[in-house]
């Protein structure tokens, strides 16, 4: 059995999942245009350049979860995903995960997007597990901030060996392990696995991936 590893944001979809939440929700009059918009596009362009700040960024992604009701955010999110969410989907992406689960693989989405937002996303690929950021909660409401470690760079290595580990796996249990991710920010766990695929890559990972003969593909 082969471990495979997919990143969702820009790669099993057509766009950021993260950036279009806050869009949707400033767009909805939820979050103040004037206040949110600017700010959720330099956080995105943080993301794009490597240089995000994921603390400062989760501050500002997770708190408005705190301010309205799980009722509320539920319904807004069921939304977005009919409105936006499905027109995002990556048009190979399910060729792609077709392929691994004939094989027989293990599939996993792995993201730094928070699973209140991902959740439903994973639901509609079809894919079983995900590890994502995990926003705290207390009696099924948000606080506003993050449990754990951010599955974010070298913190999906670590979310991702806690994952195995609660199931009693490691690495060693895989013939072989796949990763696919559009961004920088993924090189570390790119590096970990034994087969690394660049996804619509940004221009330092297509660089990277060229200089290391790792594949290039393309869902798009």
């Amino acid at each position: 059995m082969d471990l495979a590893l997919f990143d969702l944001d820009n790669t099993l979809l057509s766009g950021d999942s993260d950036f279009e939440w806050a869009q949707f929700l400033i767009t909805k009059g939820v979050l103040d245009r004037e206040l949110y918009e600017a700010r959720n596009l330099e956080f995105y362009e943080d993301y794009k350049a490597g240089t995000l700040d994921i603390h400062a960024f989760l501050d500002f992604q997770l708190k408005p979860l705190s301010r309205h009701s799980r009722a509320e955010l539920n319904l807004w999110r069921d939304e977005f995903v009919a409105k936006k969410v499905r027109k995002m989907i990556a048009p190979g992406a399910a060729q792609l995960i077709d392929k691994h689960k004939l094989n027989r693989d293990l599939c996993v989405i792995i993201t730094a997007t928070n699973r209140f937002v991902t959740a439903p996303i994973a639901r509609e690929l079809n894919i079983q597990h995900l590890i994502a950021t995990e926003p705290e909660h207390v009696d099924g409401e948000f606080t506003g901030a993050v449990s754990g470690t951010p599955c974010f760079r070298e913190g999906k290595i670590a979310c991702l060996e806690a994952w195995l580990d609660q199931r009693n796996l490691t690495w060693y249990a895989f013939n072989q392990s796949w990763f696919y991710s559009d961004s920088l920010n993924d090189l570390p766990l790119l590096k970990k696995v034994s087969q690394p695929v660049a996804v619509d890559p940004d221009a330092t990972l297509k660089n990277y991936a060229e200089q290391h003969n790792w594949p290039v593909i393309s869902l798009r």
